[in-house]
């Protein structure tokens, strides 16, 4: 009987559990789109902040409730003995950033991150704590032209990074939350469970059982509906959604929520908003309704939204508002904001063919004079390198993701040869051969 051999832990090196790495070529995909979501968060005017990897506990919790030890890392700091732990989300740390050193600042005040939390994701996604988040935070827009601001700026972005197939869904925090606090606290956390699964059969199960006798008929029909409020699984049109839900919520407390959700479908959907940054943040086509969205994190008191595409098998970018955010450090503004997840939008662009652009970079494989080449490619800003080793510099340039090498030949000219199948394949003079292996490889 043979038994498969299993190194030993300790040489393996393992990683802690849900943390990766990212090898060169991985990388250089993530910083890539990492920028070119910075430069159109940019473009509307939104300055690049870098909160730091982690804060203290106590900080994060004023931002967003107790937090649950299953899903945060902590730690004990040495040298003060403050208990920190790591940013399981960003929004509370620039929140709390803006109340201690912005808050002289006149309104709005517009910001954008990059970074990665750490944090126990739900679901088929658990085993990941790296999430690579890049977002925006709008201070001192009320609803509902920041919220507005904030969905035009999503569509924008997605189209920007390559995406045509997405959808945006639009709900709000308080439509859930005002149902289920009408309801006594041990029904509502099972209800709220069943809630964030969509789980119809056990919301009608809970609000059928003799608990919740005293609950309101209104309140329970509501409750059990909301999971089918969505135009994106029924089929349904927005203004059939919320023509449904206005009869359901009548004479509840999501009532008033919903009129807020049915004002900015209405706005949100006409083109020409004031101040838009053009046709692609055109929202008449993506926006959808979806009232039975339950969020994570309770500091979300207005409009929330996610957006979906084909690929990730999760949403790629999620906010809302979070009016009473700042409050909680000392200093009233409204506030709205997204984030976008970096590795879900690469599996989006990934399904939606985004061809991936590949910058030359030469290996310089010469007798003599390769360091001069070397130096002039750099000079104009190509990625260059040399090796010594002509004999076996194809399977250097194809392992180190070099795009073309350049090497001598029998006389005085050199070779400009193509990595990959790229086709190039150029005989050229030695004498500035830089100029030439540019016009080569661009």
């Amino acid at each position: 009987m043979s038994v498969e051999y299993r190194p030993p832990r300790a040489l393996s090196h393992p990683l802690p559990a849900g943390l990766r790495d990212l090898l060169p070529e991985e990388t250089q995909r993530r910083r890539a789109l990492a920028r070119k979501v910075l430069e159109h968060f940019a473009l509307h005017a939104f300055d690049l902040v870098i909160p730091p990897a982690f804060e203290l506990a106590e900080v994060l919790e004023k931002g967003l409730g107790t937090l649950d030890p299953g899903d945060v890392l902590r730690f004990v700091e040495p040298e003060s003995g403050e208990v920190c732990a790591l940013r399981p989300d960003m929004t509370p740390q620039i929140a709390r950033m803006v109340a201690s050193r912005l808050s002289g600042q006149p309104a709005p005040i517009r910001l954008c991150y990059e970074g990665t939390i750490v944090r126990r994701k739900q679901g088929r996604a658990r085993r990941h704590r790296q999430v690579p988040q890049a977002g925006v935070e709008l201070y001192g827009a009320p609803s509902p032209r920041g919220d507005e601001e904030a969905l035009r700026l999503l569509a924008s972005v997605s189209r920007h990074v390559g995406l045509d197939s997405f959808v945006i869904d639009l709900g709000h925090a308080a439509i859930s939350r005002s149902l289920v606090d009408v309801l006594p606290a041990p029904l509502s956390c099972d209800v709220t469970d069943a809630l964030v699964h969509k789980d119809g059969a056990r919301l009608d199960a809970l609000l059928s059982a003799k608990e919740s006798a005293m609950v309101p008929a209104k309140v329970a029909r509501a409750i059990v509906a909301l999971p089918d409020l969505s135009g994106g699984f029924t089929g349904r049109s927005g203004n059939e959604v919320l023509d449904e839900a206005k009869a359901l919520f009548a004479d509840t407390p999501a009532a008033e929520p919903l009129l807020e959700v049915a004002a900015l479908w209405e706005s949100a959907r006409r083109t020409g908003f004031s101040g838009s940054g053009g046709p692609n943040d055109d929202l008449s086509e993506v926006l959808r309704i979806d009232l039975g969205e339950v969020r994570h994190f309770a500091y979300y008191t207005g409009v929330i939204f996610h957006a979906v595409a084909p690929g990730p098998g999760e949403p790629y970018a999620a906010g809302g508002r979070y009016d009473d955010l700042l409050c909680r450090f000392g200093h009233a503004m409204p506030a709205v904001g997204l984030a976008l997840h970096l590795d879900a939008v690469a599996q989006a662009r990934s399904a939606a063919g985004v061809v991936e652009e590949r910058l030359p970079r030469v290996l310089v494989a010469m007798a003599a004079g390769g360091d001069a080449v070397v130096r002039q490619l750099r000079g104009k800003g190509v990625a260059a390198a040399e090796t010594g080793d002509a004999g076996d510099a194809m399977r250097y340039a194809e392992a180190h993701r070099f795009t073309h090498v350049v090497m001598d030949t029998d006389g005085d000219e050199v070779r400009v040869v193509g990595v990959g199948g790229s086709g190039v394949d150029a005989v050229v003079d030695g004498d500035g051969v830089a100029e030439l292996v540019m016009a080569a490889v661009i």
